[in-house]
This record gives C-alpha cells, structure tokens and sequence, in this order.
C-alpha cells in the first residue's frame, strides 16, 4: 500500500486531500500541531505526528517517522518553509506544495503556466504575515519547487488553486452569499453580474494534489479549477438552485452602490477584472471537473448543517435596504 503526509490535514483543503488518498488506498500520515479536531482520530489508517511545520526539527522528525512515498504540503505560507520541505523530503517520490492562482502577477486571460508571469517577492515579502504579500510568497514558493527539481533532482511540484469552496470552508466567502440567498428575495450583486473570479470545488483540488503526485512532471506547476465558470449572478443562481428557492438579483453599479455607502470592494468573491485559470495541462494529466451543480449542492448542504454564516463578509443588510429602497423609486 501506498503512504502519503499531508502537512496539514484537518481543517480544510488538507481534510479533502486525506480522504482522497484514503479513497485511494493510500496509508495517511498528518503532520500538524493538532490545534484542531481531528476528523480522522478514529481511522486506523491514519496516523497523527504532532509538530510545527514551520519549526526544521519537528519536520525532521514527520519525515522519519515513516518513508512515505508523497508529501502534500497544504499549509507552507513562506518560501523558506518550502525550501526547507524541498531539503528534509528530497528522497520521497512525489513533493507537492500547495501554491495559489495568486501568484500569478499580471492580469490576462487565461492565466498559463509557464507563460502568464509570477509576481516578485522581495526579501521583505518573503517574510511578512499580510493578505497583501500572499501572492508574493506564494510565488516564490514556486521558484523554490522550480529549483528543487532543477538543481537537486528533487519530484517537486505546485498546484495552483484559485479561490477554493465546498464543504468544511472556515473562509467563509461562500457562506455569505448562501446565508444572502437563504435570508432574503431580493439580493444586491456589484456591477453586471457578469464578473467572473475563477472558482475550484475542493474536492476537486484534493483529487489534481493526489493526480499530481502520481503523474506529474517534476518541477512543473498545475493550475487547477472549475471546468465550467459561471459569473458572480449564475454562482448566486445555483445557490438559489441548491436551497430549492427563487431570488431576484438586483445590480448595482459603483456609483448606486455608494448610496448605501457601499462599493464593490465591500463584496466578497467579486472583483473588476475576471480572474480565470487555464486547466488544460492538469486535465492532460486525466484530472476532471466535478458538476457545477452537484459540487454546489455540497456546498450549500455542508452550510445548512454548519454554523457558518460568512456574517464577517457582511457589508451591512440595513445598506443594502437603503439602496434598494432608493432603486425602487428611480
């Protein structure tokens, strides 16, 4: 039987990737601090090594406690901790880090790899916490796997999500608009509605990390999401699908919108220019795309029996009304 580490592997994408490999057939070890339940505390095929990534020792010691044939590193935010993994698993057959579509630093359509630029990291970046420098940091986690492979024969190699959702997602993003669609009839959309920001079902991330590591080509990255894209007013349409309900979406351009004090930077998975990810490489790998409609449906059944409400994305119902109090009158 296979064995794979998942650095990580409780919260979020990591949770998915476990059960992937599971799926499988693969033998499991997870490498984390254990600041979070674990949902594989009663699976005997899962073990837990208890550490700090970010501390060398203890990922010396993950990488002894087994000869696992994969690494899948979900949580490296710097890329000294992706040089570092690069160094400690240089033996195993497959290292895979968990890169991002972020960190892609010019606007076009589609975003390539090998074509489409990374952005910079300055050493300063290197090292910072911000949301500001994620791209940044990300992107030279992929320089780092590049040379890995490059200088030191190592299997290393990137997936590149854009913005994941699906069960289990403590971001939240989503959560708010099903929470909107759930609440109300009439629901405020910034612009259009035609704004597009690739999206990736998790499920769908855990399978390209599993495809990756077992066929793909050393230093290389793969870009992966959706296979159909939908704008921002179709992903609230299937949201409405999903919860068996009928919505109006009501447009608000910037200019409407700041009657509510609001503007389109206040609303969570929208942005000015579409944001969208070729996949092509990752399908030749023989990945596929889960259905909209049923990745969806997971989505909004997992928030139904969640707590989750993505209220701290709320940019303030008591806005909206006043906007859309004013539109009805014009």
């Amino acid at each position: 039987m296979d064995t794979a580490l998942v650095i990580g592997g409780t919260r979020f994408i990591g949770r998915h990737t476990v059960s992937e490999l599971l799926d499988h057939d693969y033998e499991v070890t997870i490498f984390n601090r254990g600041n979070h339940e674990n949902p594989f505390a009663d699976d005997d095929r899962v073990t837990h090594v208890e550490g700090d990534r970010t501390d060398d020792a203890d990922l010396a010691v993950a990488a002894r406690e087994a000869d696992h044939d994969i690494v899948v590193d979900c949580v490296a935010y710097k890329p000294r901790e992706v040089r570092m993994a690069c160094r400690v698993f240089s033996d195993v057959d497959a290292y895979v880090y968990i890169s991002s579509g972020d960190s892609y630093g010019r606007e076009e359509i589609p975003k390539r790899e090998g074509v489409t630029p990374l952005r910079d990291c300055t050493d300063e970046q290197a090292k910072d916490d911000s949301d500001e420098t994620y791209g940044n940091r990300k992107a030279e986690g992929d320089r780092a796997v590049f040379a890995a492979a490059a200088e030191n024969d190592v299997r290393a190699m990137a997936v590149r999500p854009c913005i994941v959702y699906g069960p289990h997602d403590y971001s939240e993003r989503l959560d708010f608009w099903i929470s909107r669609v759930n609440e109300y009839d009439r629901i405020v959309v910034p612009g259009d509605g035609t704004n597009v920001w690739h999206r990736a079902y998790v499920e769908d991330v855990a399978s390209a990390l599993r495809i990756v590591a077992e066929e793909g080509e050393a230093g290389e990255a793969y870009n992966v999401g959706d296979e159909r894209l939908v704008t921002l007013e179709e992903m609230v349409e299937l949201v409405a699908d999903s919860l068996d309900t009928d919505v109006e979406v009501v447009h608000a351009s910037e200019r409407e919108l700041s009657i509510g004090d609001l503007s389109g930077d206040d609303y969570v998975l929208y942005r000015d220019y579409p944001h969208v990810l070729d996949t092509n490489k990752l399908q030749d790998l023989g990945w596929e795309s889960t259905a909209l409609d049923e990745a969806m449906q997971a989505a909004v059944d997992d928030h139904l029996d969640s707590e989750r409400d993505g209220s701290e994305h709320d940019p303030g119902r008591e806005n909206e009304e006043r906007l859309l109090g004013v539109l009805d009158t014009l």
